[in-house]
């Protein structure tokens, strides 16, 4: 099975988020990012707003992946969400979202950005991955799935 080689804490991996809403889904990707990665919050709600307004972010079969570029970071990291209800994305293929990737990447470094963002796409268009994904019955299992690795801190 192929895992992601994008940086995620497992402390950044959630597996039935109440956001409601693309705002709320925002809201909850910066809160975080604020704990895994010490970002500021609001900066990453807004760079978040900012890449939305070019464009939606719903990838297409029931999957966002929202990004932006964000000042303070030195790699991409990752947020991953299954939301307990699928919301409205504006996705192109009209579908509710229910598992969302956020893609924080460095202000520099625009390749890096594009290939992170060429591998996640990669992976959440399997089929199987996707069922697995929302199958898994924890964010311990969320997380192996994604990264293929135990977290190191779980007691």
């Amino acid at each position: 099975m192929e895992y992601l080689s994008v940086h995620i804490d497992a402390a950044a991996v959630t597996a039935s988020d109440t956001a409601m809403s693309k705002k709320q889904v925002f809201q909850a990707l910066a809160g975080i990012a604020a704990k895994s990665y010490g970002l500021d919050q609001q900066m990453v709600v807004d760079a978040l707003h900012d890449r939305e307004s070019l464009g939606s972010t719903g990838f297409g079969g029931s999957v966002a992946i929202p990004h932006a570029r964000i000042r303070g970071l030195d790699k991409c990291v990752g947020m991953f969400l299954r939301l307990a209800q699928p919301i409205d994305f504006d996705a192109h293929d009209g579908q509710e979202v229910d598992l969302v990737f956020g893609l924080l990447s460095p202000l520099q470094g625009s390749s890096d950005h594009l290939k992170a963002l060429a591998e996640i796409s990669r992976f959440l268009r399997d089929e199987s991955i996707l069922t697995k994904l929302r199958g898994a019955s924890s964010e311990d299992a969320l997380y192996v799935l994604l990264t293929g690795q135990k977290d190191q801190q779980a007691a």
